[in-house]
């Protein structure tokens, strides 16, 4: 018969968690590698911005029609500075899921990956469902204790397959 104060049936219950946390963890990982890749790699869009404010800015007489002045040099700085900040931030955004992702898999950095995924919560729709996920995940207290490298708490719950059902509580008299 099930007893809820069974160490032997908390050790179980414990086991499974640990087990359930680490499988977890491992996917919100590789999918934290393969989404800071895809940021980065559509950062890199605005590299097309970044050259053909270059080349604005170095030729200007390019662009210039018969009879009309050619546009300032600023012009071309203005989309030089834009494309550049946007592959620079999204290169970084993408640098940190991917290092977020990576310190997930080694239990390491748990204020970052939290700092990181309430900011890919901003990317509607796929950086909002990893942030969930991964800010669900990481507030379970036998996550916390894996990252402290503590062990995890006893459970505080009955699992939903201990027992059948009608099993518990005892008949009374028995």
């Amino acid at each position: 018969m099930y007893n809820p104060n069974d160490t032997a049936y908390a050790a179980a219950a414990q086991a499974y968690q640990a087990k359930q946390d680490q499988d977890h963890i491992n996917v919100l990982a590789v999918i934290h590698y393969i989404y800071g890749g895809l940021i980065a790699l559509t950062s890199c869009f605005f590299l097309i911005h970044f050259f053909m404010g270059l080349y604005i800015a170095s030729n200007p007489s390019a662009f210039a029609s018969p009879g009309q002045t050619p546009p300032p040099a600023g012009f071309g700085a203005i989309f030089m500075v834009i494309g550049g900040a946007f592959v620079l931030g999204g290169w970084t955004i993408g640098g940190f899921t991917a290092y977020a992702g990576r310190c997930l898999a080694r239990r390491r950095s748990y204020t970052l990956i939290l700092v990181v995924s309430c900011l890919n919560c901003l990317a509607v729709p796929i950086g909002t469902a990893l942030g969930v996920f991964t800010l669900v995940v990481l507030m379970r207290p036998s996550v916390k204790a894996s990252f402290e490298g503590l062990a995890a708490p006893p459970p505080t719950y009955s699992p939903p397959y201990a027992e059948p059902p009608g099993t518990w509580p005892p008949p009374p008299g028995s």
